[in-house]
């Protein structure tokens, strides 16, 4: 601390202090002009572009959602099933020909999974579920109508 109000003194001594501190913001400000941020709309991707020419790409996502069917016939096609979900698609899972057993494990399955991988779970109807990566948000808007309608009319039941 001291060494630096010396060096100050210094500079102040010679008139170089004010032409020291305007270099350095000067210096500074360049550095942060230097680099330009362009959004590329056609690759979805924004570059990071330097003035001596390199070029860095940050991957935003990918524009599209993309959604898979899956009426699975045996158990061992979960995997599939959470591979799609991994590479962030929209996965509905029509379980309805699948053994109850058989349809118990893969929905034990495919919840364990969507957890652990931070999507969403949901059931749409009996036997037919969705399955959402966590940039994607599901809402059931006739499944709240429906509780908020049987909240108002409870005395009726």
């Amino acid at each position: 601390m001291a060494l630096k109000n010396a060096a100050e003194k210094v500079w102040g001594f010679f008139g170089l202090k004010d032409e020291y501190e305007d270099s350095l913001e000067k210096e500074i400000k360049q550095n942060n002009d230097d680099e330009i941020f362009s959004m590329n709309k056609q690759n979805n991707t924004m570059e990071s572009q330097n003035l001596n020419g390199k070029v860095v790409n940050l991957h935003t996502g990918n524009s599209l959602a993309r959604m898979t069917i899956i009426k699975p016939v045996a158990y061992e096609e979960v995997l599939g099933i959470c591979d799609d979900l991994k590479n962030r698609k929209i996965v509905i899972v029509n379980a309805t020909i699948l053994e109850p057993k058989v349809a118990q494990r893969t929905v034990d399955f495919l919840c364990g999974a969507s957890y652990a991988l931070d999507a969403e779970f949901q059931e749409v109807e009996k036997s037919i579920y969705i399955l959402a990566p966590s940039n994607v948000e599901v809402t059931n808007e006739l499944k709240k109508e429906i509780q908020t309608k049987s909240s108002l009319f409870s005395w009726a039941k």
